[in-house]
C-alpha cells in the first residue's frame, strides 16, 4: 500500500479530529475530546502556530496523524513535544507508524533540538514495544501530573481566598 507522510492542511482537519476521537475511544476516554475543527485551525494555522502536524495520506484519507510543538526543558534547551502519533488501528502494521515517527524525528532534526519526548499509556504495550525497538528510552520513573480546567479554576478560588 502506498501512502504519503506530509505536513496537513487546513483541509484535513475534520479527518485528524476523527483520529483524534479514535484515540480517546482506543485510550478508553471518548468523552475527553474538547477539542474542535475550529479550535485545530486556530491554533495549528495561521501566522504563529502552535503545533505542526504531519499526516499519513492514502488516496487523500487521513490515516495517521504526528502532532507535535516546541518546548523548552531547563536542563536541555530547546525540545520537540510528540503530543500524539495515531494510526488508525484498521491501518496499523503497514509501516505508517515509522514513518510517521521517521518523519518527527527528521523535523526534530531540522530543529537542532536536544529531545524528542513524548508520552504513552503504561498499559499500551504495544506501543511501548514499538517505541523501544526504535530506540526510545520509556521512563517509568517519572509520573504526569495535570491540572485540569476545573482544577486551575479550584486553584485559582484558592488563592484568591489566600489573597483577600
Amino acid at each position: 500500500m502506498d501512502f504519503l507522510i506530509r505536513e496537513a492542511k487546513e483541509t484535513d482537519l475534520k479527518q485528524i479530529l476523527n483520529l483524534i476521537v479514535e484515540l480517546a475511544v482506543y485510550e478508553k476516554a471518548p468523552d475527553a475530546v474538547e477539542v474542535t475543527v475550529e479550535d485545530l485551525k486556530a491554533s495549528g494555522f495561521g501566522n504563529s502556530p502552535d503545533f505542526l502536524c504531519f499526516v499519513a495520506d492514502v488516496d487523500t484519507k487521513i490515516v495517521g496523524v504526528a502532532l507535535t510543538y516546541t518546548r523548552f526543558s531547563t536542563w536541555k534547551g530547546q525540545v520537540l513535544h510528540l503530543e500524539d502519533l495515531i494510526v488508525s488501528e484498521s491501518m496499523r502494521g503497514q509501516g505508517i507508524g515509522s514513518a510517521l515517527l521517521d518523519r518527527v524525528v527528521l523535523h526534530a532534526a531540522d530543529l537542532a533540538v536536544k529531545r524528542v519526548c513524548w508520552e504513552v499509556l503504561n498499559w499500551n504495550t504495544n506501543a511501548i514495544d514499538f517505541y523501544k525497538a526504535k530506540g526510545a528510552d520509556v521512563k517509568c520513573d517519572w509520573d504526569v501530573v495535570h491540572l485540569n480546567e476545573r482544577g486551575i479554576k479550584n486553584y485559582l478560588s484558592k488563592l484568591d481566598s489566600c489573597m483577600s
